[in-house]
Parts: C-alpha cells; structure tokens; sequence
C-alpha cells in the first residue's frame, strides 16, 4: 500500500503486471484428455520458415533457445504433413522464432508412411487414445492405449512425447518407437533400430539402411536378405541379454549398457554446447547434427578407415570406388558388361549391358584386380580360388565371387576366404597397404552368342544394312 501512496498509479499497474505475467508459464508442454488439435491454416503456434518448412505446434516445452515441440509439420508445398516431434527456436515467451535459419530439425514421426492433409485432426480422445485422422476421417496413426488409464500428455525436455497415468508412470512413449534420429538421453533397446527414409524428400521408411542395436553393441546394414553389414562395434564374449542390454546417446558418446559390465563407448561424438541430434540419412551416414548460431553437422559417425568408399551405395550398384571416385568394372578384351547409369553422374552407378539370367551355360566371371567390398563375409574358408569362382557359377542366386588371401600370396597356391553375395552394391579399391590382405572379384556376367547374318547378307559392325536393324554387341 506504501508503493501506491508514493508511485504514480500507471507505474503500479505496469509493475503487478509484470508480476502476474512473470509467474506463468508461457510454454504449453501438457495436454488433457479430450483435447482436439485441427491442422488447419488458423491454428494457433503456426510459422512458416524460408527453406519452405511449416509447423503447427501443439505442445512445445522450455523458453528461450533451441527447445522441443510437436505437432503438425510439412516440408515444400505442403500437401501432406506428418505428427512429428521437431526441435525450433524460441523467445522468452515461447514463441517460435528465426525462420530464415531456426528451420525445424525432425527427431521423431508418427506417421511418416502414412502422411496427411490440411484439416487432419489429432485426438487426444476420453480413454486415453492418441488418435491422428486425415482431413477425411481416415484412421493415420494411433497410440492403441485406449482403456489403459491414460491421464493425460507430455512433452519432456528431453524430447520424449508420453502418454502417462495418474502416478505419472509412463503407459506409451515415442523413445520406445525410434525412426530415423536419436536425441541425447535417448536410447536403443536391444532389438530396437533406426531405419532411413527414402530420401530427403521422401519420409517413407523404405529406405536402404537400418542402424540396429544388438545383445553385443551396434550394426549398421543395407536391408537386404540376407542383410549385409557395413558397420559394427561390439563387445564379444557377453550372454544372451533377452533383449535388456542398450546402446544410448550421452553426451560425447553412443555408449553399450549391458548388467554385467561398466559403460563402454561404441562411438564417440563431439560434446554438445547446444542442442544436438543424431540422423541416419538416406545414403547410410548417421550424422550428428547441433545448433551453433543454425544447424550444423558436426559429426558422421560410422566413416572408419576406408572412408566414403565403404558405403553402400557410394557409387551405385557395380560401380568401384577409388579415392571418392567412381568407375565401372572393365574387361581386358572389347567386350562391355558394365555401362554407367548416368555418364555425368557415375556415383549412380552401373548397369548390366545383358541382364543375368539363370542360364548358366550363358555366364561369364569377369575378373576384377584389387577390388573388395564392405560387406566381406566369408561363405567358405580356407578355400582356393578355383573353387570360390566353381561356387558362383553353380550357384544361380549368386552375383559375384570375392576372394581374399594373405598379402602378397600366389594366387594359384594359396588358400583364403570366399564371399557369394546374392546383390552388389558399391565396389571399393582395396588399399592393400591398409587392409594387409590381397583381394579380388569375380563379377558373373552374361553372354549372349551374337546372331548370324544371313547368307548372302552384308553387315556393317553388326548392323543388317538391308533392314536397318541394329544388334546389340555383347
């Protein structure tokens, strides 16, 4: 009452207003049940950014920084959205700031193979069910936690969206659900993987490669059948777990949990200063990525010794990559069984001149000096090189013949390891002076016999000159 006696009445009024607005949240990081968001234009938390991105928010935790959010979000025209949780720029007051350079970094999706329009509606419904419905009513996504005595919803600050009762204990969470990102706290249950998108532009989860965690540690495969491996770190010699071992995000490391031992690091990362996530990309890379004034990456995690060369698809299917450089198989005769997808692009790779078929009588192995592949995986050990090239041909599923002996052994005498992969990828120069081991392939092709002329029937380099058809050389 002093105050108001001594200070002028509008300054007492601008100083219990800030008193009053001081003492509330300006975040919105909780939801009730029967709650309904609309993604519709006029929907409250809306911004677009300059890379063409746009979010909804709906639930957003923290002030001041690189903070967690999720709801709706889009990327180009914005015909098809997904329920997403994404990392933004916020004030003091929460509100979503620097589109030019704060653009949304995605670390979970709820629907990312099943996209949905403007007007889509997520429920937080009376049982306890998130539901996600297209503009249409069609069913997205859903939680399935109806009749599980679900209290309520919760962003943490960590990052994880959970669905919790009424002891706060947690009935469904996003962390138990990973995509294609990891963020710090996070972790990989054994069992548990990350799968990459298609590609930058496309969500869907079909992607070529999947980041596994396992009793032992850490695998990165192409998910083929059977998968081929191109990347571990493990720790040998542990019993089954039943799945409670995991691998989590720390900071400065991806790190193995197991009850029998201590923490051991599989991957180190750079510390974080600021927000950080970690991102299998579409081509096979897990990138970790931080906010330093904007998004940069400042780590690619699974690049060991042979770098770039040991990705997958490097250089497309059949193409040999040297230094970063990439190159299709050649035949020491006249002959072409390779051809370049793309001659301005050949990290698209290579593609058979005659497609292979299970005709045996009709394959070749064409020999390729000093190229491995990331993959190796012996079929057969202790084994010559006669019989690993037998076992190819006979075998009809089988692309390619790898062969690895000692350093500077006779190829002739010696005896080594034999791989009969069923798909090729990337091929790489094997630097002998890094992997201490001689390497060759023997890459199955197909021949076909080139027709006869006719008798009496001049041709020009294969071509009918009386009927201006040409013959593919083989």
């Amino acid at each position: 009452m002093a105050l108001c006696k001594i200070f002028p009445l509008a300054f007492i009024l601008l100083s219990c207003s800030f008193h009053l607005i001081s003492g509330q949240r300006f975040d919105y990081p909780t939801a009730n049940l029967s709650t309904t968001w609309v993604n519709s234009i006029s929907a409250p938390h809306s911004v677009d950014f300059t890379d063409g991105s746009k979010v909804r928010a709906i639930l957003l935790r923290g002030t001041l920084g690189p903070r967690y959010a999720c709801g709706f979000y889009c990327n180009g025209n914005c015909e098809s959205y997904l329920f997403a949780i994404f990392i933004v720029q916020t004030n003091s007051a929460s509100f979503i700031t620097s589109p030019a350079i704060g653009f949304p970094q995605v670390v979970w999706s709820a629907n990312r193979n099943n996209p949905v329009k403007i007007n889509s509606t997520l429920q937080l419904t009376a049982e306890g069910d998130l539901v996600l419905r297209d503009a249409d009513g069609t069913l997205a996504w859903s939680t399935n936690t109806a009749g599980k005595s679900v209290a309520g919803l919760s962003l943490t600050d960590e990052g994880n969206l959970v669905l919790f009762d009424s002891k706060n204990a947690t009935v469904w969470q996003s962390f138990d659900h990973p995509t294609d990102a990891l963020v710090p706290g996070q972790k990989l249950v054994s069992g548990m993987k990350l799968t990459a998108s298609v590609s930058r532009t496309n969500w869907t989860d079909g992607g070529l490669f999947s980041l596994s965690a396992t009793d032992e540690g850490l695998v990165a495969f192409v998910e083929t059948n059977p998968p081929q491996t191109y990347f571990s770190s493990s720790i040998g010699g542990l019993s089954p777990s039943g799945g409670a071992n995991y691998v989590k995000y720390l900071n400065g490391s991806l790190s193995f949990f197991a009850d029998s031992i201590d923490p051991l690091i599989l991957v180190s990362i750079s510390p974080a200063s600021s927000a950080q996530y970690m991102k299998l990309e579409s081509n096979g890379h897990l990138k970790v990525y931080e906010w330093q004034g904007q998004w940069n990456q400042v780590g690619d995690l699974l690049t060991g010794f042979h770098g770039e060369c040991n990705y997958p698809t490097v250089c497309g299917r059949y193409g040999i990559c040297t230094m970063g450089q990439c190159s299709c198989p050649t035949s020491s005769n006249s002959t072409t069984y390779f051809r370049p997808i793309n001659n301005r692009r050949p990290d698209l790779g290579c593609f058979e001149v005659t497609r292979l078929t299970c005709n045996s009588k009709k394959h070749r192995l064409l020999e390729v000096e000093d190229v491995d592949y990331f993959a190796f995986n012996a079929d057969i050990s202790d084994t010559d090189v006669k019989t690993c090239k037998d076992a190819c041909l006979k075998k009809c599923s089988c692309k390619a013949a790898f062969f690895r002996s000692g350093l500077n052994s006779s190829r002739a005498t010696t005896r080594g390891e034999c791989y009969l992969p069923t798909e090729i990828f990337s091929l790489m120069n094997n630097e002998k002076d890094k992997t201490r081991y001689e390497s060759v392939a023997f890459i199955k092709v197909q021949v076909e016999a080139k027709p006869a002329a006719a008798k009496g029937e001049k041709t020009f380099y294969g071509q009918k000159l009386n009927r201006g058809r040409t013959w593919a050389e083989n």
